[in-house]
Formats: structure tokens, C-alpha cells, sequence
């Protein structure tokens, strides 16, 4: 058994299986095969934060596999009323098979994982996204082919999604260049652990020559939830920062652009950009659903049932 936290609790061959299996189980479901890899499992999705693409990938996912999901809202468990995290872990443990959870700070996963005895899920949390990643990571490959040659520019707030980005790409070779205004730079231990795991992460505050040699071009809200307050500052300190049709004209003439939605058009990025032709945005909001399997079956399934 094991958690699914960060991106960095994985080893390298341990996310490229996941991809392989993610890459099976997007076949089986486009032939319209059906599975019951995960009869009689049962995934509990606690949300202290509200979700379209984690809910939905998560529920499916297990109903697709034949397993069963229960969502929780955070307000309508003890949870909500003060009842210690450890209980509530605990006790779930001895009713379903896993755990995830989509929080606002990643100590609440980690105690969650610390008195759990099944495995826990980070379905998003202040510090790291993994199980997005993991999907973003499924839909460079389906575009590229290989992870080696390709480079990624984040451009925008270096914020939870970034961080994963940067834990993933130490682990699969790509090149990261990050470009964020001051005082909105990634996690620095998560920028260390990359460069230890061997990663080459790039900083450049210029998002023009960030992009310049990019394969990949990815960005976020530039205010996530509970950073409303910061609102109009932030518009103020990423100006300049936006993914707009002449920034692509900076980069390689078949360069992707990545958001991991919801996007804030017109701020981040243009309503042009997101519909237009370089943009792989809903595809890679569908690998959410095949990732998210693929992380089940590694975490409670059967591998050798599915191979």
C-alpha cells in the first residue's frame, strides 16, 4: 500500500506504469470494453474545496471500473463540526479501500495519510496536484511521443500545478522554464527536490523568452480559491503575463497550450488562445478520467488482472 501525495512519492518507473495503464484503459473505454477491475471497492472523495473535473473523473472512474464512489462534503461530515482528522481517518479506513481528498492545505493530507491504513489520494491541495499532473503528463506524451526532447514553459503564478510540473518533469527528462512575476515563484523545496532528482528547471521572469523554445505552454488562474482578496493586486502583478496570440507568435510554430481549467478567459489567457488551434485544453481535461483509473488500479487493483 501506498499514498499518492506528490508527485516525488512516485518513482520513476512507478509513473511511467501508470501512464501505460492510463494509456490501456483510454483504449478500452473508446472500444466500449467494460471492466469491473475494481468490483466491490469503494473510493471515499472527501471536498473541503468545490470541484467539476476531480468529482466527476474520480466518480466515473470508479463506476467505470466497477467500483463505487461516496462524496463527501467536508461540512456534512464531523469533520465540519471539529472532529480530529485522525478519527475521521481512522474510521474510514475500516469502511472503504481508499481516500481522496481535495483540500486547501496539504498538512491536512499528510495527517489524513499518517492515521490512515489505506491508501490516500491528493486530489489537490495548497502545495501539489498530482493526479493532474499525472493527466498532463498522459497528454504531452499523446502529442509528442516522448518526453526527452520537449520543453515546458509555465508562465503565470507558480502555484500548486506548477509545483507538480516541476517534480514531474525531473522524473520523466523533460526541460521546465518557469516565468512568474516576483513574489509569485514556486515552492523553493520543491524547486530543490527537482534539481536533486535531476530535473533541469530554467527561471526566467520574462515570459517572451520563456516561451521562445517551448514545446508546451501551460498556465493557470492567476487567483486560485481563497485568494479572491488578492484579486485585484494579482491582475496588477501578471500584467504582461497572459497567454494571448502574440506570445505564441514568440514560441515554435507547432507549440501546445495546456490550462488545467476552470480558466479565467480574457485574464490568463485569451478566449482566442483557448479555441484556438495550438490549444490541447480538452483533452487534456478527458485524461483526468483516464489517469485518475490508472491511479486507482496502481493504488487498490490488481495489476496483473488488468495486464
Amino acid at each position: 500500500m501506498k499514498h499518492l501525495l506528490s508527485i516525488s512519492d512516485l518513482t520513476r518507473d512507478e509513473l511511467f506504469e501508470i501512464l501505460k495503464l492510463a494509456e490501456k484503459l483510454k483504449e478500452e473505454r473508446y472500444r466500449g470494453i467494460v471492466t469491473d477491475y475494481l468490483k466491490n471497492k469503494s473510493l471515499a472523495m472527501i471536498f473541503e474545496l468545490p470541484s467539476t473535473r476531480t468529482r466527476v473523473s474520480f466518480e466515473v472512474a470508479m463506476s467505470d471500473l466497477g467500483g463505487h464512489a461516496l462524496y463527501l462534503g467536508w461540512n456534512e461530515l464531523q469533520l465540519g463540526r471539529g472532529e480530529p482528522i485522525k478519527d475521521t481517518a481512522r474510521v474510514l479506513s475500516r469502511y472503504v479501500h481508499a481516500i481522496m481528498l481535495r483540500v486547501r492545505d496539504h498538512s491536512t493530507i499528510e495527517e489524513f495519510a499518517r492515521y490512515s491504513s489505506i491508501p490516500v489520494i491528493n486530489g489537490l491541495s495548497n502545495l501539489e496536484h498530482p493526479c493532474q499532473v499525472i493527466a498532463d503528463l498522459l497528454t504531452i506524451y499523446e502529442y509528442r511521443g516522448d518526453f526527452r526532447d520537449v520543453t515546458l514553459a509555465w508562465v503565470g503564478d507558480g502555484n500548486n500545478v506548477c509545483n507538480s510540473l516541476i517534480l514531474a518533469s525531473a522524473l520523466t527528462g523533460m526541460r521546465m522554464i518557469v516565468s512568474t512575476p516576483e513574489n509569485y515563484e514556486p515552492d523553493s523545496g520543491i524547486m530543490q527536490k527537482a534539481r536533486e532528482l535531476g530535473g533541469e528547471i530554467i527561471f526566467e521572469r520574462d515570459p517572451v523568452k520563456a516561451v521562445g523554445e517551448a514545446d508546451v505552454i501551460y498556465t493557470d488562474v492567476w487567483t486560485s480559491m481563497g485568494q479572491e482578496g488578492e484579486k485585484e493586486e494579482r491582475l496588477t502583478a501578471f500584467k504582461g503575463y497572459q497567454i494571448s496570440d502574440e506570445l505564441l507568435s514568440r514560441s515554435k510554430d507547432d507549440v501546445v497550450v495546456m490550462h488545467c481549467l476552470p480558466a479565467h478567459r480574457g485574464e490568463e489567457i485569451t478566449d482566442e488562445v483557448i479555441e484556438g488551434k495550438h490549444s490541447i485544453v480538452f483533452d487534456q481535461a478527458e485524461n483526468r478520467l483516464h489517469a485518475q483509473k490508472a491511479i486507482l488500479l496502481k493504488l487498490i487493483g490488481k495489476e496483473n488482472e488488468v495486464y
